[in-house]
This record gives C-alpha cells, structure tokens and sequence, in this order.
C-alpha cells in the first residue's frame, strides 16, 4: 500500500462513547492479510436469537463475501451469528478461489464459535483481483474468540479501516413505551463509494427485539434515504455490505409502528454515511446538494446526482470557486427533465441564477467567499413540480489521486 494519507480535515475530533449493547462482543486481531503492524480482521458475535437484516452492492461484479451474505440474510434461527471481516483484500474478482476462501472462513469460524455455518456473516475489503490469503484469517480465529469483550466496538472500527483516515462510529438511545434501546454501529468507506445499496462495509447493532422481516423492512427502507444519498466518486464497490443485528437483549419488541426507533436508526445510519463523505479520499469539502421543483423524487434525486458526481463541479468545489455553470451543465446532462427558462440555483442563503438567467443582484465575490467554507450546500429548483431529493457528496482534490494512483503499491 502507499503512505498513509493525512488525517481528513473534516474528520470529527475524537470516536464518539457509543452505548454498549447487550448481546454483541468484539474482538480484533493482526492476521497480516495484507497490512502489517495493525488490527485487520473483526470479529462480532452476536447472542441467540438475533435477528439480521442487509442490504448490499448492486455491483454485477460482487464479491464472493457478498454472495454469500445475501444467500443468508433471509434466514430466520435461533442460534446465535457472528459478523466476521477483514480489511486489504476484498476477496472480489477471485472466482472459484473466492468462493473456497468464503467457505474455508465460514467453516473455520463455525467450528470455533460454535454456531452453524449459516449464521457466519462475512465481509472482505481492499483490494480487488488478489486471492484471499484466508489461512491467515482462520488461524487467528482462536485469539479472536478468547478476546471477545462488550468494549471493543472503538477497535473493530479501526481493524476494518483501508484508505480511511479516521474510524466510523455513532450511536443512539431511544425510548420506546418508557424504556430505553440501543443503537450502535461502525462503517468504513473513503473511496470506490457511489449509491447503489450503502458504501463499503457498515456494521449496525441494536438490543431491541425485532422480527427479521421488519428489521429487514426498515433496514431497506430507510437505506434508501441515508446510503443511498452519499457519493464520494461515482464507483460502485463490489465490496459494498450493511449489516444491521437486533439482539433482543433488552427485551422491548418494536414493530413497523415504533417512529421513535425508526428515527434512532434513521440518524445512526445517516451520521455513519455523512462521515463516510467526510473522510472521502482527499477530501477537503463536504457538500449537500438539494434539488426541489422536479417532475418527481426520482427525477429530482437523478440531477442530484448528477450534480454530486460531476468533476468540473466537484473540482469547482475543491478550488472554491463558485462556478455556478457547471451546476447548469450537470442539470443539463443528468437525462432527468429540465427547463432552462424555469431553473433556479442557489449556494447556501445565497441566490446565483433564477429563472434561467443569473440573479441580478448577485456578486461574485459573495459567492467567492461562500465558497471557503468547509460545509456546503447547493440548492437547486428546477421549477417543474413537486419532487425532491437530498444528496451529500465532497470535492475532489489532488489527494484523490495520490491516494489512488499507488494503492496496490
């Protein structure tokens, strides 16, 4: 791998305290897959009865990990599960060795654990192309087990971490008829990040009570508003993997009708996904892109996105410069519907263009210095209707091509 990259300056100034959640244990350990001198492989185990509920990459290219989380996801038992990952090799791209690496890991760990091969989740993340060195991960999984602890979430972010700069975690209490659930969870993701199912690895923990066919529906539903809203460039990994285990330990059952845990995992997941932005490989901006007055949401969230994929726009961002053209051009090409005569821009509070023609009493040098802030937001209306979406992206510097020019070096 190449040098490490320098701390993102808009990463957060600690890992945040997450509650503990009753049911779920940590451990990590260094197996060498392919760093040396840290924690690379993550084990969690998870209590009997937990319920666990997924989405993943969409990529036609997925790992073998993926393919096999997604045959188990399903599955309703009462045994307890373990989530087991390795970062620097994404064991993707490997073809029948990536699938005798998944069972190797899944069969070692079953064994050691003492739970059914079904209930043995596995991720992989780093490089593509390369067999798994899997015999690295499974002699290690006897240290993993003895060293199991409620206290090591802090840990198992930072084993899953590649190009990250700084390690993912957020956390929730919520109260449901007077009593209180949990919620935690840790992601990774810097780069290779596009909407397509989440970003990278996100691991998502909960002492509630809940049925796996309602855990999966809220999981589905509120990804598609969180991770589903964040790009970093554009690429789909075929890595791409969330988990979300409700233990049960807490004894309060949720239901589709609980808004209040709804909520608290709404604003976990959201909060993981926008640090995923914020440490975006050389990164230095974090923007929000808003679009109202399209013909619909889907029509609204495609020039979103096409907006926050955009490098003239992201470049623009990265120079500050407030290059509002290329706004108009990336609505111009999204495919979407849109009426030049009707479309409206702003940056922040500031007005730029109305009516398909630049507000007149913008100044160049207001948006000049709008520009400098390291949180942004560009708003467009199209004028059109009532849909609407909500993406949230970063710029794009020189470091995206340091960091990405020497990757497999």
């Amino acid at each position: 791998m190449g040098s490490t990259p320098p701390l993102s300056p808009l990463a957060p100034a600690s890992f945040p305290k997450l509650p503990r959640i009753g049911g779920v244990r940590f451990a990590t350990v260094q197996a060498g897959v392919r760093y040396c001198g840290r924690d690379d492989v993550m084990l969690a185990t998870l209590s009997p009865g937990t319920t666990v509920a997924g989405c993943f990459t969409r990529s036609t290219t997925r790992s073998s990990a993926v393919l096999d989380c997604e045959d188990k996801i399903g599955a309703v038992s009462d045994a307890g599960a373990a989530f087991l990952v390795n970062s620097g090799n994404a064991n993707a791209f490997t073809g029948r060795h990536g699938a005798a690496s998944v069972k190797a890991v899944t069969e070692a760990a079953s064994k050691a654990l003492k739970l059914p091969e079904s209930r043995i989740f596995t991720s992989s993340t780093g490089v593509i192309g390369e067999p798994l060195p899997h015999e690295r991960i499974t002699t290690k999984l006897k240290d993993l087990s003895g060293a199991l602890s409620m206290d090591g979430i802090g840990s198992a972010a930072r084993a899953i971490m590649t190009t990250d700069t700084f390690p993912k975690g957020a956390g929730t209490t919520v109260t449901v008829d007077g009593q209180q659930i949990h919620i935690a969870g840790i992601a990774k993701g810097s780069g290779m990040v596009a909407p397509d199912m989440a970003t990278m690895l996100v691991y998502i923990f909960t002492d509630a009570v809940v049925d796996q066919p309602v855990l999966q529906s809220m999981v589905s539903a509120l990804n598609s508003s969180t991770f589903n809203c964040i790009t970093v460039d554009g690429d789909t990994s075929t890595s791409d993997t969330l988990l979300v285990a409700a233990t049960g330990a807490s004894g309060i059952r949720v239901s589709e009708d609980s808004v209040g845990f709804m909520e608290g995992l709404r604003q976990v997941m959201l909060n993981l996904a926008h640090q995923v932005v914020r440490d975006g490989e050389g990164a230095t901006k974090f923007v929000e892109v808003s679009v109202t007055g399209a013909s619909s949401d889907a029509d609204a969230r495609t020039h979103a996105m096409a907006i926050a994929n955009s490098p003239l726009v992201k470049t623009a961002i990265a120079g500050e410069d407030p290059n509002w053209g290329r706004i108009v051009m990336a609505v111009g090409k999204s495919g979407a519907p849109a009426d030049r005569d009707t479309l409206s821009i702003w940056f922040g509070h500031i007005p730029i263009a109305r009516d398909g023609w630049v507000d007149p009493d913008y100044r160049e040098e207001e948006g000049a210095i709008y520009m400098k802030q390291q949180e942004l937001t560009i708003h467009v209306d199209l004028g059109l209707g009532g849909g609407t979406s909500v993406v949230w992206t970063c710029d794009l510097t020189h470091g995206y091509i340091d960091i990405n020019a020497d990757y497999r070096s």
